[in-house]
C-alpha cells in the first residue's frame, strides 16, 4: 500500500515538472481523477484528443509561452484504431527540444475495476453489451504496448480517488494557487436571496441589530461603531468562539477530501451590519489554515 502510494507520488513529482504530460491507462483506473488534479495545477487539459493531434497541441504548448505553459491530455482505449500509434507519436514528442513529455499509465487489478464499474453503475466501453470483466481484459491485451513504454506505471487498486488525486495536488514542487482550497466567507442578507452557492450557512439574525441604532444605521459592518457596538453582545463573542472552533476542524478535513472551494454564508436581515462584521471576524480568525486562501465577500453591503 505505501510502496504503491510512492509510487504514484513518483509519477506526480515528474508530471508536475513536466511541460506535456500524456495520461493513459485502463478504463477506471483514475484518469479522470488524475487530470483533474493537474487542471487544479494549472495545466491545460483535454480528455480523448485523437493521437494524431497530440504533435500539434505540442507545438502550440511551446508556441503559447504562459497563454499555455503546460499541457496534459488524456489518451486511452476510446481511441479505436488510432491507440496503435500512439508509441510512434510519442517517441516524436521526446524528440521535441524544451517540451519535456511524460507517459504517465494507470493500471489497477481487475476486481477492483470490476467493482468501480458496479459502483458507478457504467459500462465498460468496449463491453457495453458484456460483463465489465470481458471489457477489461480484452483492454488489458490492446493497452499493453502503452504500459511497456511508459515512463512511469502507477498501481491504484489500493489507492481511494482523494489518495490518487493528492498524490498529484500535493507534491512539493506542484504546490500553486490552484492547488489550494479558496474559502470565501460571503455575508449576505436574506431579505435579498440566500446564496445558491453556499456550502455552509449560518445565521446572525439573533445578534442586535446596529439597523435599529439611528447613528449606526448609516455605517457597516466593516466600520468601528458597528464593530463597537456588536463587541458588547456576549452572544457574539460565544458565536464567533464556537464557530470559529468548528471552522478550523472542518477546513483542514475538506482541504485533505481535495475540495478545491468552500463558500461560508453568513447572513443578517439585510447583509450590511451583523453578516459584514462577523463575516470579517471569521477571516481573521481562520488565517494561517495551512493550504487555504481566504478571502471575504459582501455581496449585499450596498444594497439599501
Amino acid at each position: 500500500m505505501r510502496e504503491k502510494r510512492h509510487a504514484a507520488r513518483r509519477a506526480a513529482r515528474t508530471a508536475v515538472s513536466s511541460r506535456f504530460v500524456v495520461l493513459t491507462g485502463l478504463s477506471g483506473s483514475g484518469k479522470s481523477q488524475a487530470i483533474r488534479a493537474l487542471e487544479d495545477l494549472g495545466y491545460f487539459c483535454v480528455d480523448n484528443l485523437p493521437v494524431a493531434l497530440l504533435p500539434m497541441l505540442a507545438l502550440l504548448t511551446l508556441r503559447a509561452g504562459t497563454e499555455i505553459a503546460r499541457a496534459a491530455v488524456v489518451v486511452d482505449v476510446r481511441e479505436g484504431r488510432m491507440l496503435d500509434e500512439l508509441p510512434g507519436v510519442y517517441k516524436k514528442l521526446k524528440q521535441m527540444r524544451n517540451l519535456n513529455p511524460v507517459l504517465i499509465f494507470l493500471d489497477a487489478e481487475d476486481d477492483a475495476l470490476v467493482r468501480r464499474f458496479s459502483e458507478t453503475r457504467r459500462p465498460h466501453p468496449l463491453a457495453p453489451d458484456r460483463s465489465a470483466i470481458e471489457g477489461i481484459r480484452e483492454e488489458r491485451k490492446r493497452m499493453a504496448p502503452l504500459r511497456r513504454i511508459a515512463d512511469h506505471v502507477v498501481d491504484t487498486t489500493r489507492l481511494t480517488v482523494h489518495e490518487l488525486r493528492h498524490a498529484f495536488r500535493d507534491v512539493q514542487a506542484g504546490r500553486a494557487p490552484g492547488s489550494q482550497l479558496v474559502v470565501t466567507i460571503l455575508s449576505f442578507g436574506f431579505k435579498h436571496g440566500i446564496p445558491v452557492d453556499s456550502d455552509l450557512l449560518f445565521d446572525v439574525r439573533f445578534l442586535p441589530n446596529p439597523h435599529f441604532v439611528p447613528e449606526l444605521r448609516a455605517h457597516t459592518g466593516r466600520d468601528r461603531q458597528v464593530k463597537t457596538f456588536l463587541d458588547k453582545s456576549p452572544a457574539k463573542r460565544d458565536f464567533l468562539d464556537h464557530t470559529l472552533n468548528l471552522l478550523r476542524f472542518l477546513v483542514p478535513q475538506y482541504v485533505a477530501e481535495g475540495k478545491t472551494y468552500l463558500t461560508v454564508g453568513i447572513g443578517c436581515t439585510g447583509g450590511r451590519h451583523r453578516s459584514v462584521a462577523i463575516a470579517e471576524a471569521l477571516k481573521k480568525g481562520l488565517t494561517g489554515i495551512a493550504g487555504v486562501q481566504l478571502r471575504v465577500r459582501h455581496r449585499d453591503i450596498a444594497v439599501d
